[in-house]
């Protein structure tokens, strides 16, 4: 087979967190993995150094077309049919709607459906943010009725995709858990965070989904019993995150000790964690929830919303709360942060979860979808 995988967002860096590293791992495993078929990679100006090519079956491809993009539409439909694939991997669901080659698409989440308040948020005037609204339901069904396999990263994300596209049937949508990326080892370099004053940790980015004001809510109830812990809030610096620390600085006349750490390198963000008392989760909607599970991974207990797929990905390993009740938030923060014979608890059966997840254990359910789909389209 000759498959081809949109790779435009290959890394953290280039692609986000999440979906640039997932892009990154399945190339990476795949190359270790898979050496019959043949590849073709598009990938961006910005990573195509990026990528290293480790397998002679694999070939790199120039596609300088951001997504979300008119140009996404127009010029990535004509760099996919001139190399006449059998098949094509979308990581993502911004499939051009003019591509006619057969693919896969990965959907993380839908948290744009069922999340009204983080779909509506924008720094866009109305007319713009109403067509790309437009635009994304659009790609959205394309993708998801158009491909041959959809990958849901969780049960949960399977779910949804039943509840809001029922026609599709559950057949089509296989489940491949995400793996789990070794945080770098700590460095020798001055420390992020060189404070001995106990803190607690979040990190990902300030969307309104992710719950932050209803943490900082909780924090400050918790502060009344512990006012010499910080709270240290690490993401990308963004309208969002500045929004928040407005927040902070206006709406509250006493505010409790709330550290920003904007734009973390890998071995920054490893710091961090290794560093922090406690890990909270604040999210109402996750398609995967990667954060805690890397908290986990360096032994640090972990308090965590119950909603969505959270349950389902961290187990037994994470103490929970509703994501709507702050003082239920409050009080987990509290137990996760004094008891110790839960925090003992916590971290074992978080050591123990994380071995659930392995990127290579990812590339190798990917790589038996695709040759199914070649299968089927065979008979």
């Amino acid at each position: 087979m000759k498959i081809g995988i949109d790779a435009r967002m290959f890394g953290p860096a280039v692609g986000g967190g999440g979906l640039g590293r997932y892009v990154e791992q399945l190339v990476g495993e795949l190359q270790k993995q898979d050496l019959e078929n043949r590849y073709v990679l598009f990938l961006k100006r910005e990573n195509f150094d990026t990528c290293v090519i480790t397998n002679p079956n694999f070939e790199k491809r120039l596609a300088d077309a951001h997504w979300y993009t008119a140009k996404e539409q127009i010029v990535m439909p004509f760099l996919i049919a001139r190399e006449d694939l059998d098949l094509i991997h979308f990581p993502h669901w911004n499939v051009p709607l003019l591509c006619r080659t057969p693919f896969v698409v990965t959907i993380h989440d839908l948290i744009l459906l069922e999340q009204p308040v983080s779909s509506k948020t924008t720094t866009r005037g109305p007319l713009v943010h109403w067509l790309k609204r437009l635009g994304y339901r659009i790609s959205l069904r394309h993708a998801i009725v158009a491909s041959k396999r959809i990958v849901a990263v969780s049960r949960y994300t399977k779910s949804s995709v039943g509840n809001f596209f029922p026609g599709i049937p559950s057949s089509k949508v296989e489940v491949v858990y995400e793996g789990l990326t070794e945080l770098p080892s700590l460095s020798t370099t001055p420390s992020l965070h060189d404070s001995v004053t106990p803190y607690l940790l979040y990190v990902g980015n300030a969307y309104p989904h992710k719950n932050l004001d209803s943490l900082l809510d909780a924090f400050a109830m918790f502060s009344k019993s512990h006012p010499g812990v910080e709270l240290v809030l690490a993401g990308r610096d963004d309208v969002f995150y500045r929004r928040l620390r407005t927040i902070i600085h206006d709406s509250r006349p006493d505010p409790n000790p709330v550290r920003f750490v904007m734009n973390p390198t890998d071995a920054e963000l490893a710091e961090l964690y290794r560093g922090a008392k406690l890990y909270v989760f604040p999210s109402k909607s996750e398609g995967f929830g990667l954060p805690p599970l890397e908290a986990m991974s360096v032994g640090i207990p972990v308090v965590s919303s119950n909603a969505t797929c959270l349950p389902e990905i961290l187990g037994d390993a994470a103490l929970y709360f509703p994501p709507d009740d702050v003082e239920a938030m409050a009080a987990a923060m509290e137990r996760g942060y004094s008891d110790e014979r839960l925090r003992a608890e916590l971290v074992a059966e978080g050591r123990e979860q994380v071995k659930k997840y392995s990127w290579a254990a990812m590339a190798r359910s990917i790589l038996n979808l695709y040759g199914n789909v070649s299968h089927r389209e065979t008979e």
